[in-house]
């Protein structure tokens, strides 16, 4: 499966690189709904050019846009099939996102996306099994590694804990009590390191888990409570949230996708999910 999976991929040109803190697609974009990602997104346009409105009443034509994490937008392309960068924000050195985003949107921006363009290009003829760390997907995708955030001890285990999907959901009080804190100190201190409330966090880390399952034929009520969501209907109105799609349409856009998946932070092993 392995293989015919890798042989549909290359031939349709779709693919996605998932590690714990950073998504490497190219794909359909789909229907231009709004959506509110809980990372911070680079699309860069494979043809033609990308339309940007943002909830603030920004909009913008061009053939690359950068939306800062947890901003309701709405994108759409030209051409069917986008490149996007997935960044999540607690890896990242406070400020630096923004820097980004400047940079991204000015005189740098064409070489940024050559490069983001040229990136596609290298990661499909990579070999899958290499070690791909976040500073080698930054330099590869953007030519320099983004300064990395240190975070209390606490927290990033925490963290861990959320990114495991395996076991009993994880909560703030199971969370507090590894930690050796009260459930309201611990949320303080969660939210004052990663700038956002567990609970944010948490939905976000969910709907992001789906990317796994993208080009499966699975059963979506078992896959939500799996996750850990109460029901299907939470599920559901979560992915509409994070991804202005529902679960089933996106699964039914990713028959041709190849997905690849690094299993720890840092330095990992990559492997294709089977389908």
């Amino acid at each position: 499966m392995h293989g015919t999976l890798n042989e549909i991929g290359r031939k349709s040109g779709h693919l996605m690189l998932i590690t714990p803190e950073r998504v490497f697609y190219a794909g359909l974009l789909g229907r231009p709904r709004e959506r509110c990602s809980g990372a911070f997104n680079i699309y860069v346009a494979i043809e033609a050019g990308l339309s940007l409105t943002t909830s603030d009443g920004r909009k913008c034509h061009a053939e690359m846009v950068a939306v800062l994490p947890n901003v309701r937008h709405t994108i759409a392309s030209e051409y069917r099939s986008v490149l996007s960068i997935v960044l999540e924000p607690e890896s990242v050195r406070p400020g630096a996102l923004e820097e980004l985003a400047a940079r991204l949107s000015g005189p740098e921006g064409k070489a940024f996306a050559d490069r983001i363009r040229a990136a596609y290009l290298a990661l499909r003829e990579r070999h899958v099994g290499e070690d791909f760390s976040n500073a080698e997907f930054d330099v590869l995708c953007l030519g320099e590694a983004l300064p990395q955030r240190a975070l209390d001890p606490r927290v990033a285990r925490a963290i861990l804990q959320i990114g495991r999907f395996c076991g009993e959901p994880v909560t703030a009080a199971s969370c507090a009590a590894e930690a050796g804190l009260s459930p309201s100190r611990f949320l303080h201190l969660f939210k004052e390191e990663t700038g956002i409330s567990f609970r944010s966090f948490r939905a976000w880390k969910r709907a992001r888990h789906l990317l796994h399952f993208a080009n499966q034929d699975i059963n979506l009520a078992h896959l939500a409570q799996d996750i850990g969501y109460p029901d299907s209907t939470h599920f559901s109105h979560s992915i509409r949230r994070f991804y202005g799609l529902k679960p089933r349409a996106i699964l039914s856009g990713s028959r041709d996708l190849a997905i690849y998946r690094s299993n720890h932070t840092g330095n990992s092993g990559l492997t294709q999910e089977a389908g």
